[in-house]
């Protein structure tokens, strides 16, 4: 179940993201994600008070570390943030939509949330986050375009 608090005044096509969310997750490890949509002041925040870097960034994860169940409830997956300015900022460089530049970002804290690091892996992360790029027709990948920067 995806939970979004859009703090924005974007639109946002909810349907993709619980679509790719589905795809990540697969039916049998359907587990709660939060989502939140804010600018960069409010993400800006956020990355200083859990990364203690003092300044903007597109999308951070928030992994729930324990897979635990509380009588009939799972717990939560985790919670994403996204930054509105960076989506703008990114769709427009790169023109494509706003949309999807949401979903390369949301896909990319997806597989935060689930376990990978592209900082720490072998490429792993970058090869998943590929398949589900290009099952949704999407741009380049988060990973992809840092690499080639």
């Amino acid at each position: 179940m995806l939970n979004i608090e859009n703090l924005t005044n974007l639109t946002i096509n909810i349907k993709l993201l619980e679509e790719i969310s589905e795809v990540l997750l697969k039916k049998s490890q359907s587990r709660e994600i939060d989502l939140t949509i804010c600018n960069n002041q409010i993400i800006q925040q956020y990355n200083y008070e859990y990364r203690g870097k003092e300044k903007p960034t597109d999308v951070l994860s928030f992994p729930i570390e324990n897979d635990m169940i509380i009588g009939m409830d799972i717990m939560p997956l985790g919670s994403i943030v996204i930054s509105e300015d960076f989506i703008k900022e990114r769709a427009n460089e790169l023109q494509h939509t706003y949309n999807d530049e949401l979903s390369l970002l949301f896909i990319h804290g997806m597989l935060h949330l689930l376990g990978f690091d592209h900082e720490t892996d072998s490429g792993e992360m970058r090869e998943r986050e590929a398949e589900i790029i290009n099952q949704f027709h999407l741009p380049k990948s988060l990973i992809i375009r840092t690499e080639e920067s």
